[in-house]
């Protein structure tokens, strides 16, 4: 069997890099994306932040109080996924034109295989050079790219050397790459699991790919797959059709609430959003999910599939409305709400011969407020009975 050159590319602090190449004042200076800080007592999270604000220890997911309380003379920005979303297109088609085999992630990761192209780049190092390049050339953004026979050789070589950087692993030296490697690294290993291997005496994926795997029965079927992983064997392909698998939206209320109509509203609201930025993709979906994380910081999910996939807003208010309704949240508070729509496909493909001609109708009033917010802005129309401010 050839060898594979498998790609994984990482844009450096995407969000963050998007706001300071638009706006010279915020290069050099800590930039955090995410929630309303609100002086320290914001309640969401940091979605990215820049190099600089990671000085001080702010990192993503990391409560926004906290980064505040961190770096106070930072710069808060509310993330504008719209501009970010531009960029990303442009980063895609320069994948593109390095190979068809382009894998979207995320908005701001991709892997690539470049197997049977790279010869036509000076080989697979030169091409992920020249790639780097192309993407700074068109963007101004910077890119740190893992080159190996595996996606996560490849993934996690993309991050050894952030930013701009650039790491690769030789077709057979896959385990030798690892095993130094802390555990934490090994891609889709959990903290919980890893201090379980780490109670064991397992502190690097070398020590874990050595471990005779009937140690290892205690983590059921992950253990010998863990190990596996462990030994640089990973023969998962780079999957073209692998773009985004869901849609969602969250809101962190100030302050936890039990206040039914804030409730409603907030909910109502997001299952707007979901729908717009479905609708904006091309995108429909059959399974709508809830989230809910109430005081003390205990989330719960929920979902259903429905018969035929959708876009619309007031067909995914009402499953959520009715997943709500089911949930049984009882005295306690909520803290964050979420709606997401999985099983997604495009919106033009027909599922059924017999799709309700009622459809018809509503595709003609979800026009219209499309329309309507593409000439004058998200903020110009709201649905009856929502928030305005998600």
């Amino acid at each position: 069997m050839a060898d594979r050159h498998i790609v994984h590319v990482d844009m450096d602090a995407f969000f963050a890099a998007v706001e300071q190449r638009d706006d010279p004042s915020l290069r050099g200076r800590p930039v955090i994306i995410g929630a309303d800080p609100k002086g320290g007592r914001g309640r969401g999270v940091v979605s990215t932040c820049s190099y600089e604000a990671r000085k001080f220890g702010v990192r993503s997911a990391m409560p926004i109080s906290e980064a505040w309380r961190r770096c106070p003379g930072g710069v808060y920005l509310q993330p504008d996924f719209r501009k970010y979303s531009r960029a990303s297109s442009i980063i895609e088609k320069a994948f593109h034109e390095f190979t068809p085999d382009v894998e979207m992630v995320s908005v701001d990761e991709a892997f690539l295989d470049i197997t049977l192209s790279a010869h036509l780049f000076g080989g697979p190092a030169e091409a992920c050079r020249r790639l780097k390049d192309r993407v700074k050339e068109l963007t101004g953004l910077t890119c740190s790219v893992g080159l190996a026979p595996t996606k996560m050789c490849a993934k996690i070589a993309s991050d050894l050397r952030k930013p701009d950087g650039l790491v690769t692993v030789p077709p057979g030296g896959e385990a030798a790459f690892l095993a130094p490697l802390d555990i934490s690294r090994l891609w889709g290993l959990g903290p919980k699991t890893a201090a379980s291997l780490r109670s064991i005496g397992l502190n690097t994926i070398g020590e874990l790919a050595a471990c005779p795997e009937e140690r290892l029965l205690f983590l059921g079927l992950a253990g010998p797959a863990l190990r596996t992983l462990g030994m640089g064997l990973d023969p998962r392909p780079v999957s073209p059709e692998g773009e985004a698998k869901s849609v969602s939206n969250e809101i962190t209320f100030d302050t936890d609430t039990d206040d039914e109509r804030e409730i409603k509203e907030s909910l109502v609201a997001l299952c707007d959003k979901v729908s717009s930025r479905l609708r904006e993709a091309g995108l429909k979906g059959r399974t709508v999910g809830l989230k809910i994380r109430l005081e003390g910081f205990v989330t719960y999910t929920r979902a259903r599939t429905i018969p035929l996939a959708t876009n619309y807003a007031d067909v995914i208010w009402k499953e959520i409305s009715g997943l709500y309704a089911a949930f049984g949240r009882g005295r306690r508070k909520a803290r964050l709400l979420g709606v997401k729509v999985s099983g997604l496909m495009p919106a033009a493909e027909k599922e059924s011969l017999f799709e309700e001609a009622g459809d018809d109708r509503r595709e003609r009033s979800h026009r219209a407020v499309d329309e309507i917010r593409r000439k004058f802005g998200r903020g110009s129309i709201y649905r009856a009975g929502g928030k305005k401010d998600i």
